[in-house]
């Protein structure tokens, strides 16, 4: 099947987003101006603070004023990242304090009076679900680009922002105020985990489409997917929806591989039940009926992964690294044998763009009719004032996504 979107919905979609970016502003009119849900809201709400590493403090603030331009959302779920996670660990963003949490979803309670559409051109309304993206208020140069090809990482995010007098900035916590100048979208038609589970999927949508630049990644293509946490497992269903079925799963954990045959993996490898590369190698090789992947998809943050992955690779063959969102040290590899003998065709991907967002939604509808289990992905929810046993849980790799579900 073919994931794009019509040329005519892109850009409409892109059309519309430049258009919200023109009053991308700062709130500036008073709460009263805005249009409110029936339900009163309260004064205060609660947002979970990051004080410190491996340290969260829920801490409760005053809502903030709802601008001409701005959206006030109550926040039904949010998943954990590997981001949040590292965050959580180490602060390698020099974020803290910070209210984190990009994986989320919720309810719109409030709006401004000149908010009408989202960045698509869908209309809004009160209780409408809605997710976000990007926020370009604070890069002039962005209208410069093509919003179809502009990387996330150009741009800010909710849930990556540096603390300020709103402080609801993240979706860990109760509320969160979408200002003016910020992406949002109408997803009402999806329920709430896969919701939470847009913005991971369109890092694979992403991967995916940097994958078929190369030429190489085809219909009846031999796959090989490095990694099965929920990277890997969404890259393999977004494999499938494409109709790739050729697709063999490496991990070193059985429970893992046992759920990415359920995703769409025909065959799967543990790398632990094999000594050296060499048989490793020979052990993918025989899932493929004695060829080589056509193409692999390397979705751990492991260096030794990275220089793994390309014995598993036939000469001619393309390679997409999508596992390091962070510095995780660096590989070994040997040039010639690995890239230039055998002709390796790479292809690096991060995060996604707008685009990619867009298509995310068809992708999430696609997987389900087709059977495949995503919501199976989510195996551990807790509630907002257990967010610190949340992200031990995550770094204790039990499970595979975990959300934060706010009753």
């Amino acid at each position: 099947m073919d994931m794009d979107t019509s040329n005519k919905n892109i850009e409409e979609i892109v059309r519309r987003v430049l258009e919200n970016m023109t009053g991308g502003a700062k709130a500036s009119a008073p709460a009263g101006s805005a249009a409110s849900s029936g339900a009163a809201l309260p004064k205060t709400a609660r947002v979970a603070m990051l004080v410190e590493k491996e340290k969260y403090e829920i801490k409760e603030y005053p809502l903030p004023e709802v601008g001409d331009n701005d959206i006030l959302v109550k926040v039904e779920g949010c998943g954990i990242c590997g981001t949040d996670a590292h965050e959580f660990k180490r602060d390698p963003f020099n974020l803290i304090p910070v209210v984190l949490g990009h994986e989320g979803t919720g309810e719109i309670v409030k709006m401004g009076k000149n908010v009408k559409k989202d960045s698509a051109g869908k209309d809004l309304h009160l209780g409408d679900k809605v997710v976000t993206c990007m926020i370009f208020k604070d890069n002039p140069d962005i209208t410069m680009f093509d919003l179809n090809k502009q990387n996330v990482g150009g741009a800010d995010v909710y849930g990556l922002l540096p603390d300020d007098d709103i402080h609801f900035n993240g979706w860990f916590s109760d509320y969160l105020l979408v200002r003016g100048g910020s992406t949002i979208f109408n997803v009402s038609d999806l329920d709430l985990y896969s919701r939470i589970l847009i913005e991971p999927c369109a890092v694979l949508v992403h991967a995916v489409e940097r994958a078929k630049t190369t030429g190489i990644l085809r219909f009846n293509s031999r796959v090989v997917v490095q990694g099965c946490g929920p990277i890997g497992l969404i890259c393999i269903a977004v494999l499938r929806t494409m109709g790739i079925e050729n697709i063999t799963a490496v991990d070193g954990e059985e429970k893992r591989l046992a759920f990415a045959k359920e995703m769409g993996a025909d065959k799967t490898v543990n790398f632990k039940e094999y000594k050296g590369i060499e048989n490793l190698a020979k052990a993918v090789e025989d899932t493929f009926g004695g060829h080589l992947a056509d193409f692999a998809f390397q979705c751990t943050g492991s260096p030794v992964a990275h220089s793994n992955i390309y014995k598993f690779i036939r000469s001619g063959g393309g390679l997409c690294e999508l596992g390091f969102f962070i510095n995780g040290g660096d590989a070994t590899i040997n040039p010639h044998f690995d890239i230039c003998a055998k002709e390796i065709t790479t292809v690096g991907s991060w995060v996604y763009t707008l685009r990619d967002y867009a298509t995310t939604f068809d992708f999430l509808k696609r997987a389900k009719g087709i059977g495949l289990p995503m919501d199976k992905l989510i195996t551990h929810t807790f509630p907002l004032e257990e967010i610190n046993e949340a992200h031990r849980t995550n770094l204790r790799m039990e499970g595979l996504k975990i959300a934060i579900i706010n009753k």
